[in-house]
């Protein structure tokens, strides 16, 4: 018997709840103002905190990380992702001197800045320091899901994807059904990123933000 995935979308974000058939994995967690709604989804699903058993992040941006220490303080898990990003939880520092390729997405960024509501949530952040780190290749089977990291720095230093034994990608924000992440912090990297992805034997795509695709759909 397979895994199965639910895709929670948060309508700006997504988060997924694997049931590993062992117990759950939950692959980021929203943002901070959405809290509720993750509770909801988990208690749904059947994810208790005596089945979770380990919280990934891809990323360490906030709409990924928001509830993180929620999370693990009453489900009493584990968070993971990779070392590279802790300084962004550890601190409240989203904004990784990362680069905004397309003139709309700068326009959305100055006004993010200026938005007193977004900063609010933003301040509503609960810093933390990861449980543990998660590097190139490792595998997630002591946690019971058959599945194994894959280092993709470009979006963030520290982006990682979670590819299953069925072949399934969850990638963050690296590529989504339209093409590669349009803030980043490295962009040479981003596209060796995309274009090791896309040389890859993957089936489906459990992107950040947006449905679920095909892998076929994607070129670099």
């Amino acid at each position: 018997m397979g895994i199965e995935i639910k895709t929670v979308n948060l309508g700006f974000v997504n988060f997924y709840i694997v049931n590993t058939g062992a117990g759950f994995v939950l692959v980021d967690t929203g943002m901070p103002n959405q809290r509720k709604a993750v509770e909801n989804a988990l208690s749904d699903a059947g994810c208790t905190p005596e089945n979770l058993k380990l919280i990934v992040i891809t990323h360490g941006d906030i709409d990924h990380t928001g509830n993180c220490a929620y999370l693990r303080e009453k489900y009493k898990t584990k968070v993971a992702m990779h070392k590279y990003d802790s300084y962004m939880v550890e601190n409240g520092d989203m904004s990784a001197k990362r680069k905004v390729k397309s003139f709309l997405m700068r326009f959305m960024h100055k006004f993010m800045a200026r938005s007193k509501r977004f900063h609010a949530v933003i301040n509503s952040f609960e810093k933390f320091k990861p449980d543990m780190y998660l590097n190139e290749g490792q595998s997630l089977k002591n946690f019971g899901f058959d599945a194994t990291v894959l280092h993709l720095p470009g979006h963030t230093k520290g982006s990682i994807g979670i590819l299953t034994a069925e072949n399934d990608l969850f990638a963050g924000d690296t590529i989504n059904n339209k093409g590669w992440a349009i803030i980043v912090a490295n962009e040479n990297e981003l596209l060796q990123s995309a274009k090791r992805i896309n040389g890859m034997n993957i089936r489906n795509v459990y992107q950040g933000h947006g449905r679920p695709f095909k892998m076929k759909k994607f070129k670099v």
